[in-house]
């Protein structure tokens, strides 16, 4: 039961079979069957299929609030017996590009210091390029950010897949259903991440294999909460991680806009000076790892 709630979460937070199969590493039938399981056990539907997307019902939006919450117990047991034995440092000094300080890496501290009270925290938010320099300069020990950029000094290793979607106001139906082309992404007025951002480094690249050379960007804001309350008010557009606008999906503040035959995807990255041993790195990856889900 744990695993097919697990797999109902990640379909919930992706809207998409096929996207919940590639993180899970897992067949996409193997998704399906564990829905239409779910779906008969409790006698209810919980995904609308449509030809290239899914939607959740009215009772799989109710449902998904207790999959959390079972979920969330569940690593709470994992927590007390299964990991109690595990020791971690005094203090843990890291740094986090914004999306993920805003989105992750809250709730896996406060999870955290439940079980490990004693340990505190000095946690910098920025965006990529400076977690990067801080880490050059030898003033934090390691970070976890937003793409990789190709640099000896630093050693990154994969945490999670990410995608960046195109979406805008729930209630703006200035665009024709069924998504746009390369040629429209061009000419709607987009809000962007300032530069050094790890979300534009991977936008910009994927812009240049392309061939656009811009987008229509008519504000320029530092931070996805700032581009979000923006969008709240506005018809126009953004380019934003599926992580940070999970819960603008589930409460239809935000909705996504498909572009035909394109998607950006990218990598969250543990990233540290090459080289640099510490234990401290070892067991936090690792806790992140266990419980970066739930």
């Amino acid at each position: 039961m744990k695993t097919k709630l697990y797999i109902f979460k990640i379909v919930a937070k992706h809207l998409s079979f096929t996207k919940a199969a590639e993180q899970l590493y897992i067949s996409q039938p193997a998704i399906s069957k564990a829905i239409k399981s779910l779906e008969q056990e409790y006698k209810t539907t919980f995904f609308i299929r449509k030809r290239n997307s899914i939607e959740m019902t009215k009772e799989g939006k109710s449902f998904l609030i207790y999959v959390k919450k079972i979920l969330a117990i569940y690593s709470e047991m994992d927590e007390q017996f299964i990991h109690k034995k595990e020791t971690f440092p005094k203090l843990i000094n890291f740094g986090v590009s914004t999306t993920l300080s805003n989105y992750i890496i809250p709730k896996i501290i406060s999870k955290f210091r439940i079980q490990f009270p004693e340990t505190k925290f000095n946690i910098i938010s920025n965006n990529s390029e400076n977690i990067e320099n801080l880490l050059l300069n030898e003033e934090i020990d390691f970070g976890i950010i937003e793409g990789s950029i190709s640099n000896p000094k630093l050693q990154f290793e994969k945490f999670i897949k990410d995608e960046i979607v195109l979406v805008t106001n729930a209630n703006n139906n200035s665009l024709k259903k069924g998504g746009i082309d390369i040629e429209k992404l061009q000419t709607i007025p987009m809000i962007e991440r300032e530069k050094g951002s790890g979300t534009k480094v991977i936008i910009d690249k994927f812009l240049l294999e392309h061939n656009i050379k811009k987008l229509n960007t008519v504000v320029t804001l530092n931070s996805t909460e700032a581009i979000k309350n923006y969008l709240y008010n506005s018809d126009d557009y953004a380019l934003l991680s599926i992580n940070a606008i999970t819960e603008d999906l589930l409460n239809s503040k935000l909705k996504i806009i498909d572009i035909k035959d394109l998607s950006i995807e990218r990598w969250f990255f543990f990233v540290k000076r090459t080289g640099y041993l510490s234990n401290t790195i070892e067991y936090f990856e690792k806790y992140i790892r266990l419980n970066y889900n739930f």
